[in-house]
């Protein structure tokens, strides 16, 4: 039974809260126990704890079943695809000392896995590295993950609260034999190769590191959040609650679909209730021992503030490498101009930068008298002339529009726009792209959305060089100004790679930008452009950093190379645009 709704519509899997059980050789009556209680899915144990292949001569190896946790016949693939995460065993140690150990733990990690790609499983838990040491654990899971079809791996990571965090604000400063929890994460994918395969579940425990801490693990594939019952507070009524620190981090799992798990035994004396609803009964009047823990996330849920429309928006879009768009040497589809239709504040920015400007040029006294001559190069399917026109009526200024584009598809649909809205007297459509157009005319006002995350990766400038000749001197460009920034990207004191923003002022103080401090709120038309390093470079936090940005241009196309001269030297990147151009 999901949590609830956040907004109208709401498919965020955080909906969907799952318990963690023991190990049980009757799994329909776990799942039917489980699912009846509110639960939507079971982290289930596959192999029986007690089983170790060395235990077993090769006659028994032979003839015996292996001791899982029931056969894949006692469910439909659909209940155990949907329902049932796979748990493998907690013993297994391959990094153990004892070799005996080490042979076993390979031995059962492929048994179990394998078992569970039969089953048709989407995920499974694998035990937490024993030690400091984890790479024969890794290169063993590196192999399977080679071969392994379209299950994830998820990797149990405990939220550890180590003894520095009370002094420290630093999350690497740790004293000796301490181990941080996601340094440990962060030593294991690299021996994995960062494969898209491998994830994180974390172990919510009863304290939380600094806040520092917590924050760095929003950047990782982090897929379940295991909430241990002793974690829970209790309330006055006697029922269980969490800390506000836990609150706020269990908040930040549901924004970022983040699944969580109930783990443990009941801890809470909760009374009973006078009256069980149709929502915590079943027959006879019973409640799942771990029901009160549920209903205190699905308040949690349910109360949440709801999304704002951009973050709904951008929900479909986190954690995913997108190719910037190449409007100039593509024709772009219904559907992208769709989207980016839909971003009301940008085009709110545009009218009031265009408003200004007009008020600016033509006195009230010659409002009715004067006709702006305004173009629109690069119109799309028409939202620019529409913010445009809405300015002039705004304003009671009267305008002559040229909707300047190059894509034959979208002036299908300029031309059934400017009839529909019976603009014919004021619009006039020029098919064409904008650096070879011969003006009739020259414009008081020119008006551009050739923006790229980087301000000019949609090629602004090569466009616009060809477009403000036919602009009057004492005409006005919006944008009128662009800058553009970057960041760094940083994974504690392992450098990665830069994040791109631009800033651009349209019209005075009318400004539309992505820079995170200055940012336009509400706007999602554009996402920050990242720039990697094919290795990452250790830093310590503080020490100055020198980057070298190039941006080239051919004859066909544009490009950047970038680099790191210190605090130590990487190699050139994008070399004559070899993994990424933009076409001319």
């Amino acid at each position: 039974m999901p949590l609830g709704e956040k907004y109208a519509g709401d498919k965020s899997k955080s909906r969907y809260c799952g318990v963690e059980t023991d190990f049980d050789d009757d799994i329909p009556n776990l799942l039917s126990f489980n699912l009846h209680g509110g639960f939507d899915f079971l982290l289930a144990t596959l192999m029986d704890p007690d089983y170790r292949p060395s235990l077993l001569d090769d006659d028994k190896r032979r003839s015996r079943a292996l001791p899982f946790a029931g056969s894949d016949l006692v469910m439909s693939p659909s209940q155990w695809s949907s329902h049932v995460v796979g748990k493998i065993s907690a013993w297994i140690d391959l990094d153990s000392e004892d070799e005996t150990i080490r042979e076993d733990s390979e031995i059962a990690l492929k048994q179990e896995i394998a078992w569970a790609s039969h089953l048709s499983l989407q995920a499974c838990l694998l035990p937490t590295p024993k030690g400091t040491s984890c790479a024969n654990y890794a290169r063993c899971l590196n192999q399977i993950l080679q071969n392994l079809g379209n299950m994830q791996l998820w990797l149990r990571i405990p939220l550890d609260k180590s003894e520095d965090d009370e002094e420290e604000a630093s999350p690497n400063h740790l004293h000796e034999g301490q181990t941080d929890s996601w340094e440990l994460w962060n030593s294991f994918r690299l021996l994995c190769e960062h494969h898209n395969q491998l994830s994180v579940s974390l172990d919510i425990l009863s304290s939380l590191p600094s806040p520092s801490s917590v924050a760095r693990w929003f950047g990782e594939p982090v897929r379940a959040a295991i909430i241990k019952t002793n974690s829970f507070l209790t309330n006055a009524r006697g029922y269980p609650c969490l800390s506000k620190r836990h609150q706020r981090l269990t908040t930040a799992f549901f924004n970022h679909s983040i699944q969580i798990v109930i783990s443990g035994q009941p801890v809470h004396n909760v009374p009973s209730p006078s009256g069980l609803t149709s929502e915590n009964q079943v027959e006879g009047g019973w409640r799942h021992p771990l029901r009160p823990y549920l209903d205190y996330l699905a308040h949690l849920y349910k109360t949440m503030d709801p999304l704002p429309e951009q973050e709904r928006f951008e929900l479909g879009y986190r954690d995913y490498l997108q190719s910037p768009l190449q409007p100039l040497m593509d024709n772009l589809e219904a559907q992208t101009y769709e989207i980016f239709e839909k971003d009301t504040v940008k085009y709110s920015q545009y009218q009031r930068a265009v408003a200004k400007a007009l008020v600016d040029m033509v006195p009230d006294e010659n409002a009715f008298s004067v006709t702006t001559v305004l173009m629109v190069v690069g119109a799309g399917r028409g939202p620019l002339v529409r913010a445009s026109l809405q300015a002039a009526e705004e304003t009671d200024r009267k305008l002559k529009i040229y909707a300047v584009e190059k894509n034959p598809n979208a002036v299908v649909t300029l031309h059934s726009l400017v009839k529909l809205e019976g603009w014919e007297e004021i619009v006039t459509i020029v098919s064409s792209d904008m650096r070879n157009w011969e003006a009739p005319e020259k414009a008081d006002i020119l008006v551009s959305e050739l923006l790229g995350s980087f301000g000019d990766n949609e090629l602004s400038p090569e466009c616009l060089d060809g477009a403000l000749r036919f602009l009057k001197e004492d005409g006005i460009s919006i944008p009128s100004s662009l800058d553009i920034y970057h960041t760094k990207f940083l994974f504690v004191v392992d450098f990665a790679g830069f994040a791109g923003y631009f800033d651009a002022t349209l019209y005075k103080d009318v400004h539309l930008g992505i820079e995170p401090s200055t940012a336009t709120p509400n706007m999602f038309s554009w996402f920050p452009i990242f720039f990697p390093l094919r290795t990452p470079i250790c830093i310590q936090p503080g020490t100055p950093l020198e980057v070298h940005f190039w941006r080239c241009c051919g004859s066909t196309k544009v490009w950047y190379e970038w680099c790191v001269t210190s605090p130590a030297a990487s190699p050139v990147h994008n070399t004559n645009g070899r993994s990424y151009w933009v076409g001319l």
